[in-house]
């Protein structure tokens, strides 16, 4: 089970990086993650890493549209 989840979540965070720059959802770069924290410890770091930086950006994102709607 390891090693499927292990090459799934490979394959997920590969496809999250290639449509990071091709225009697509990154979200497969959390899924793969998510898949891999369970066996690996330094991917759970890079999880926790990706989700304080969406959750600074969800925050940054939402004061500008509060401050834009306010004006």
């Amino acid at each position: 089970m390891k090693i499927v989840r292990t090459i799934i979540g490979g394959a997920l965070v590969l496809s999250g990086i290639v449509l990071t720059i091709v225009p697509g959802s990154t979200l497969f770069i959390l899924a793969g993650l998510v898949l891999l924290s369970v066996d690996f410890p330094r991917a759970r770091s890079w999880l926790k890493h990706c989700q304080t930086g969406m959750s600074n950006g969800a925050r940054k994102l939402d004061r500008y549209l509060l401050a834009r709607k306010l004006r």
